[in-house]
């Protein structure tokens, strides 16, 4: 801790890397500790993404490195943050025993899909189960696929899936009246037999169904909840955003990427906004640029709009 950095970015995936780039161009010394466990690192490429379209994610991030090399105030390291304490500057203990000091925060740290429990999901997740047509439904037009889902999510998600195919089987349970109307009135299938697992083939998946019967997919597509990686967010004591189908434990940001808690900002999916790289690479661009002016504020008195604080939900 013998000298203090400017930003302390938890977190190397989409969001990281891109603050780590605005930073580094803006002169300021920043530290990215990254542990290794992006949340895309099962897809086979990043779908949507201007300039890199189907490109591996660990490429994607690999190249990302290669270019804050060339700025010598980043330092990226691999390795786990266990703890941050805010006293006069932030206190960033790593899993090594190495304790950083730092006068902002960004964290960037994803978030960590929970996936339904049915047997095969894990092992094809990021293949031929998926969780967002943006990123995955060119990948599967035309062709049969499955959407499993409950409650509102499963008549959005076979809507929204119904822009890249015309052959959708809903599995899902309970399906109300006017909400089964809806769906079968856009070409939508519902298939209310509970379903036992899901298993490999070589174009796809197959689904079991718990009376032995099968069907053929090309795709499945979930709709999985996301939970906070680590208790680095409840440590720091920042708020969540109100809960929503996807998760309870979004980390509420303002228009400037800031959390509730001066001196911490927040970017990409642990903010659960849209939980895409492209999104998450303005997200980290965006955060970045508010810490940059944060720091101006403290030395030089530039305005900025006032920190609020705000109380934990």
């Amino acid at each position: 801790m013998d000298e203090i950095w400017d930003c302390v970015i938890i977190g190397g995936g989409a969001a990281g890397l891109s603050a780590a780039l605005v930073l580094g161009r803006a002169r300021r010394r920043t530290l990215v500790v990254d542990a290794g466990e992006p949340s895309n690192a099962v897809s086979h490429g990043i779908g949507g993404l201007l300039g890199h379209d189907g490109r591996p994610p660990a490429e994607l991030y690999a190249d990302g490195r290669r270019e804050l090399a060339k700025y010598p105030q980043v330092e990226v390291r691999d390795g786990v943050v266990t703890a941050v304490r805010r006293d006069d500057v932030f206190t960033v203990e790593l899993g090594d025993g190495t304790v950083e000091a730092a006068r902002r925060i960004v964290l960037a740290t994803g978030m960590q899909y929970r996936l339904p429990e049915l047997p095969g999901v894990a092992e094809l997740w990021g293949a031929s189960v998926f969780h967002c047509p943006f990123c995955h439904g060119w990948e599967v037009r035309d062709a049969p696929v499955a959407v499993m889902a409950t409650g509102a999510r499963a008549v959005h998600a076979a809507l929204l899936l119904r822009g890249w195919s015309d052959d959708i089987v809903l599995l899902t349970e309970d399906l109300g009246g006017d909400d089964r109307a809806l769906v079968e009135a856009a070409g939508v299938r519902v298939e209310e037999r509970p379903v036992a697992e899901v298993r490999g083939a070589s174009d796809g998946l197959d689904i079991v169904f718990s009376d032995g019967a099968v069907l053929a997919r090309r795709g499945l597509m979930v709709a999985p909840s996301v939970g906070q990686r680590s208790a680095l967010a409840e440590q720091l004591g920042v708020r969540f955003g109100e809960a929503n189908p996807m998760s309870s434990e979004a980390v509420w940001v303002d228009e400037f990427a800031r959390t509730s808690v001066p001196g911490v900002f927040a970017a990409g999916d642990v903010t659960v906004q849209m939980p895409q790289v492209a999104a998450a690479i303005a997200a980290g661009a965006k955060a970045a640029a508010a810490v940059v002016q944060s720091l101006l504020a403290d030395e030089f008195g530039l305005p900025v709009p006032a920190w609020k604080e705000y109380e934990n939900v």
